[in-house]
């Protein structure tokens, strides 16, 4: 588990833009039970890839007319029940951090892996989720 110290501005940089946390199994399917979209971002301490996915998801969410209607977070490594039970919602990909999912009904029907990310600029994963936005939301 990574420390607190770390890990709580990497949290902030979505909480603080109107992301709540998932941070139990219970919340993590209360949430994907939900009717609607919502946005699910498996945070991570990489930098090469969480530091161009963070910003990507929030210029998507920023310039996208259509959003979901939830935005939440768990952070891998840190909020490690939570992030196991959405990785149970996630099959069959295989575990994936930084990652980022959208869930219609329950059902996932876009997913962003982290080799997606890596080596990409923020605003590229930010016209994968818009259009992703623009066809469920």
């Amino acid at each position: 588990m990574y420390p607190a110290e770390l890990v709580m501005p990497m949290k902030a940089e979505l909480t603080d833009n109107g992301f709540t946390e998932l941070l139990t199994p219970g919340a993590v399917d209360e949430a994907l039970k939900q009717e609607g979209t919502t946005l699910v971002v498996i945070n991570s301490v990489c930098g090469c890839s969480a530091g161009t996915a963070r910003p990507g998801v929030l210029l998507a969410v920023a310039n996208s007319e259509k959003k979901p209607d939830r935005l939440t977070t768990s952070f891998a490594g840190f909020d490690s029940a939570a992030v196991q039970q959405i990785r149970t919602h996630l099959m069959p990909y295989p575990p994936s951090s930084p990652s980022i999912a959208l869930f219609k009904d329950g059902q996932l029907v876009h997913f962003i892996e982290r080799h997606m990310i890596e080596g990409r600029p923020a605003q590229l994963i930010a016209a994968s989720l818009v259009d992703a936005f623009e066809e469920y939301c």
